[in-house]
């Protein structure tokens, strides 16, 4: 039996998620060096997560994360390769190698840090309980009984599943659009959201149909690389210090979000 049967065999025994996370470790260890050999870097990124991740009239990825990308590739003089994933499938391309980064909006959780390994901050997003004006809804406490909707796999979801007492009923969606559409459609009472999404909704229906409920958790996002990849975890520290100081980010902060980048260490 080839190397090749034996692994695959091994994935279709172990099941998907558990071999991304058993083979992870056989990933080819990649330096800046080797990106700029290459001349080009490919970062997977998040393309409905406004106003992080969006697209733009000729359905280009746009936003904060495809800015924050393309300046590191242009830091490191090399093209600028931007592959759209989603939130459950994000941590699965990098750990595959379909992507070098992740500048896809990724808070950093301990859970997370076990599959990968994450920069300084580069962002920071705000989850909220998203629901209508004037429903009863002050606290986590408030949720049973009451329909949640969440994008899959996103801290969203940690958040609302941690929070929500029993009986709550959590309906997890492919991603925050599908959330947002049920929001406004009644599928579901209330979302957790990002307070951009919650302004994007704000943006598409009358107003005061909506409020901010509650916040659930203000997580901080970096970049991920695969494990063991110190040479790029340096250079992408140094990137991040670097236009942390000069202003850069907060230039970029600010065209997408209209506030300044918030203190993140």
């Amino acid at each position: 039996m080839t190397l090749f049967t034996t692994r695959r065999a091994a994935i279709a025994a172990l099941g998907l998620g558990a071999a991304l996370t058993a083979f992870a470790p056989l990933a080819s260890a990649q330096s800046v060096a080797d990106i700029k050999k290459k001349g080009e870097i490919t970062i997977g990124m998040l393309v409905d997560f406004p106003p992080y991740g969006t697209t733009d009239a000729k359905n280009q990825p746009d936003g904060y994360d495809a800015d924050v990308a393309r300046l590191l590739a242009k830091d490191w003089g090399v093209k600028a390769n931007i592959v759209p994933v989603t939130g459950p499938n994000r941590i699965p391309f990098l750990l595959t190698n379909k992507v070098d980064l992740l500048v896809a909006s990724l808070a950093v959780t301990p859970e997370r840090a076990k599959q990968v390994q994450f920069s300084q901050p580069y962002a920071a997003a705000t989850i909220v309980l998203y629901g209508k004006t004037g429903s009863n809804i002050k606290g986590a406490a408030d949720l049973k009984g009451v329909r949640v909707g969440v994008a899959r796999a996103s801290t969203q979801d940690v958040a609302v599943t941690k929070a929500a007492p029993e009986g709550t009923e959590i309906r997890r969606f492919d991603d925050d659009a599908s959330a947002m559409q049920a929001l406004i459609s009644g599928q579901v009472d209330a979302i957790g959201c990002s307070v951009t999404v919650a302004a994007q909704i704000a943006k598409r229906v009358p107003a005061n149909t909506f409020e901010n409920k509650f916040t659930l958790v203000q997580q901080a996002m970096a970049i991920a690389m695969r494990p063991g990849q110190d040479d790029l975890l340096k250079n992408v520290n140094d990137f991040v210090a670097r236009n942390t100081a000069n202003g850069e980010l907060n230039k970029l902060y600010n065209k997408w979000l209209q506030t300044d980048l918030p203190k993140l260490n």
